[in-house]
């Protein structure tokens, strides 16, 4: 089981933690390169981080300008649709801080070519960063109840793309594309945090962190960043059958 575990007795708790880590490594990069650049996660567990990051406290203790929005996954929806990434964290986040549009690079869902459309943010990455393999200072994680993370689902073709950056991911339960960023990209993170809260996703988290390592059927057991640092920030009721070391 990786060290850097850290419980939270409930939702706003785990999330409160993970807003101090977003600034502490945020103003470090800030610090040091003079620009903090994160990958976010969808789904309903960073929505609170959002509200907790654009309000009180939080949103005066980091340089805003100097921080640029990516996504480790997308729906191939419009970008106003109820059930777009970009969305739910421009409602939460982008709007109450005010980021300038220049600071936040989403995948072009609008497009009708799910291929396309991951091309162009590969293309996007590439060009920001000014290196075929990008370095983010933090992505941000979930982890569903089947063990995917970001749109990286069991026995998916994406989980063995060694190439990429970002790919459409074809799933089959969802008969749908996902557009997400490939293990190749998110291992060369500085800083990786998986937020995972709810009592359903108990045994998945238990299997990932303490079973054996099947990363075609678990995909999250696949993070484990090259040069960096992985957290894992987990609700009480998710961590309740994790062995008590």
């Amino acid at each position: 089981m990786p060290h850097n575990i850290f419980i939270s007795e409930n939702l706003h708790a785990l999330s409160r933690a993970a807003a101090e880590m977003f600034i502490r490594i945020g103003g470090e990069a800030i610090e040091r390169n003079n620009r903090f650049t994160v990958a976010l996660s969808g789904g309903s567990t960073p929505k609170l981080l959002f509200q907790i990051l654009s309000s009180g406290e939080f949103r005066l203790r980091i340089d805003w300008t100097k921080t640029f929005f990516f996504f480790g996954d997308e729906r191939h929806v419009e970008p106003n649709s109820a059930e777009s990434n970009y969305r739910m964290a421009r409602e939460n986040l982008f709007k109450p801080l005010e980021i300038p549009a220049e600071n936040v690079f989403r995948w072009r869902t609008e497009w009708q070519n799910a291929g396309e459309i991951a091309l162009n943010y590969e293309k996007t990455l590439t060009d920001f960063f000014k290196t075929e393999l990008p370095r983010f200072d933090l992505i941000l994680l979930g982890m569903g109840a089947d063990g995917h993370t970001a749109s990286l689902f069991p026995e998916t073709s994406a989980l063995i793309e060694t190439q990429k950056l970002a790919v459409a991911n074809w799933v089959k339960k969802l008969d749908s594309f996902r557009l997400t960023l490939t293990f190749r990209l998110i291992n060369n993170a500085a800083n990786i945090i998986f937020l995972v809260g709810g009592a359903e996703k108990a045994e998945m988290l238990k299997t990932v962190l303490e079973g054996e390592f099947e990363p075609q059927k678990f995909p999250a057991q696949n993070v484990n960043p090259r040069d960096g640092n992985l957290f894992w920030l987990i609700e009480k009721d998710a961590a309740r059958l994790l062995s008590a070391d």
